[in-house]
């Protein structure tokens, strides 16, 4: 146990009542549907973390495959090739946005935050999302930590304490952070602006820019500027071992490593950890009772803590080893452009500031943005498709493969819902649904639903096998570089080779001739089928595990393809597959215009 921990927790129980209580937090495996086989010689141990989604609301398709969706992709493929595997995540709950949305729910900010959080928990097990554990930042498990963390920082000379001015509202009897003062944009006369950004037209504010300002809380106009006292962690001591730790690094993309560089200049500025709110973890310091920790300082802690608590929710398991000494651990992060700046910097400089042996990240995937029709998705203004309503029109799977086939890699993304709709209806049910179904079908009608065993492999079958020996080889080194496009690029290309292998070699027509060729093209295509569905299982698991189910082996994480593929394709010989009914419908067009209306930019 990391020195001190053991005894935080202790002395913060007596001294902390307000700690929230113990809450556990949501699983997304369940021991009758493993994600997590045991191996016996691991080849390697991932730990993944994505982007802790704000607990003040559904989440919009922007946000999913900004970090969530990508991080669970290759969570899954890390498993399918026998790596061990841990993803990490949890709901953030501590900042204004929490407190803003409780007012608004009229409820408690523990309750909104509970209720949020099971809500959140529910739309990603459909979507299929495989955390280990999916836990919350209001742990009594991040309280210790963050109070660890600030106490070690402290030790070192890292923290300052400092004055600053800030808004005081008389009627509420508080200061107002930034979000709490709501007033009109000098710059375009938007009249909801906040005292951090105008959502009108994008420009960063100061509260006393603000027209006519007022309390988000009361509407107290008569606000005042007074003095208050804030703690500040000194990241400009540690541009130095940070610059050398980010050089260190490998297989970030390029974005990702400039946008961390530009920050690590001789203008990095200390950043306040401390904020003059009633809900958050509370600040050890004698004078700061009334303060909490800073959002984004407790946040990105909330890793260690949510692997504490998977730790704890079950015998045998052992947090330590992936985040304490842990040399032997890979450790990706995947989140959005914006979180870039705090996961590259200010979460490094509180691990390297504390002196201790923490694990810290080998590579950060960075996203850009899913844009909307031209414009921004927006969980404020309610503008997209969010998670929930995307999931009552359509399968998880069709959003999860559009998503992935567009990911914004290397830009931003524009998803429309034509596009939208001719892409799934050309790539999941044209090639990958008329693919497994034509097999399907095919072999109940000649073959009565078994896999033949006569016939043997032909020149077309040699070529076909060296053709997906290479591509296999391919998607694998996507996968393994992170290239999420590309996959489902070449996850695509191995469909399109099967179909068009089948419609060379004809089964139906060769067996009104020839049986045994028949029954050679007939098992080369259903392993066709079969393997295309394990290629395809990190990014669609549940199309892919219903054509798993037909040849008798759904039900757990299928094996990456090994060996050559001469030997897979004429394998199952004497086996039998269930029938199958259409595993993609198209989206017709009354559906379409459905969509449409429901999702289109006013």
């Amino acid at each position: 146990m990391p020195e001190g921990i053991a005894r935080a927790w202790r002395v913060a129980c007596e001294l902390n009542p307000a700690l929230p209580s113990m809450r556990e937090g949501f699983f997304m495996s369940t021991d009758s549907a493993p994600f997590q086989r045991e191996r016996a010689l691991p080849m390697a141990k991932i730990l993944i973390t994505s982007a802790l989604p704000y607990v003040n609301g559904v989440k919009h398709l922007g946000n999913l495959v900004g970090s969530l969706l990508p991080a669970d992709v290759h969570a899954r493929f890390r498993r399918q090739i026998g790596d061990e595997v841990l993803f990490i995540c949890a709901t953030d709950e501590h900042g204004t946005p929490a407190e803003l949305g409780a007012l608004r729910a009229g409820e408690a900010v523990d309750e909104f935050c509970t209720r949020q959080h099971v809500i959140q928990a529910d739309i990603y097990r459909r979507f299929g999302l495989s955390f280990d554990y999916f836990g919350r930042t209001s742990s009594p498990q991040n309280a210790v930590l963050t109070q660890h963390f600030y106490r070690r920082l402290d030790a070192a000379g890292l923290i300052d304490e400092r004055g600053l001015r800030q808004v005081w509202s008389p009627v509420d009897q508080r200061f107002l952070p930034d979000r709490y003062v709501l007033g009109t944009c000098p710059h375009c006369g938007h009249g909801e602006a906040r005292g951090d950004q105008c959502d009108g037209c994008g420009v960063l504010l100061d509260p006393d820019e603000l027209i006519a300002p007022r309390s988000a809380l009361s509407g107290d106009t008569a606000l005042e500027i007074r003095a208050t006292r804030h703690l500040f962690l000194r990241q400009s001591i540690l541009v130095e071992p940070l610059r050398s730790w980010i050089n260190q690094r490998n297989g970030w993309p390029p974005f990702v490593v400039s946008t961390a560089r530009s920050w690590l200049t001789a203008e990095l500025r200390d950043r306040c950890i401390t904020r003059d709110l009633a809900w958050g973890i509370p600040v050890p310091r004698a004078g700061f009772e009334s303060k909490v920790f800073y959002v984004w300082f407790d946040a990105p802690i909330g890793y260690i803590a949510a692997t504490q608590e998977w730790a704890q929710a079950a015998p045998g398991r052992d947090w330590q080893r992936w985040w304490w000494q842990a040399d032997d651990v890979g450790y990706i992060q995947f989140l959005g452009k914006d979180n870039v700046p705090f996961h590259a910097v200010s979460f490094p400089a509180t691990l390297l500031g504390s002196g201790e042996p923490w694990k810290t990240v080998d590579v950060i995937k960075g996203f850009h943005w899913l844009t909307y029709e031209g414009g921004k998705f927006s969980t404020s203004a309610q503008r997209g498709v969010f998670t929930d309503a995307a999931l009552e029109e359509l399968p998880a799977d069709f959003w999860r493969w559009w998503l992935i086939a567009n990911a914004p890699e290397s830009a931003d993304t524009d998803f429309s819902v034509p596009r939208f709709v001719a892409d799934v209806n050309k790539d999941l049910a044209d090639v990958f649904g008329n693919l497994a179904n034509r097999v399907i079908s095919f072999v109940h009608s000649a073959f009565d639903g078994r896999i033949p065993e006569s016939g043997e492999p032909s020149e077309l079958e040699l070529e076909l096998a060296v053709e997906l020996d290479r591509r296999i080889a391919t998607l694998r080194r996507h996968h393994e570089a992170l290239e999420f496009r590309a996959a489902a690029a070449e996850t695509r290309a191995i469909w399109s080779e099967a179909n068009a292998y089948l419609q060379q070699a004809a089964p139906w027509v060769a067996i009104k001739s020839d049986r045994a060729r028949a029954a050679a093209v007939t098992r080369t295509g259903l392993n066709l089928v079969r393997l295309s569905a394990v290629l395809a299982w990190s990014i669609i698991p549940e199309l892919s595990e219903r054509v798993l189910h037909a040849f008798g082996c759904g039900g757990s994480i299928p094996d990456w393809p090994t060996g050559p593929c001469l030997e897979l394709l004429d394998n199952h010989a004497g086996g039998t597959v269930a029938k199958l009914a259409p595993i993609v419908v198209k989206i017709d067009p009354d559906k379409a215009a459905h969509l449409a209306q429901r999702f289109g930019a006013a």
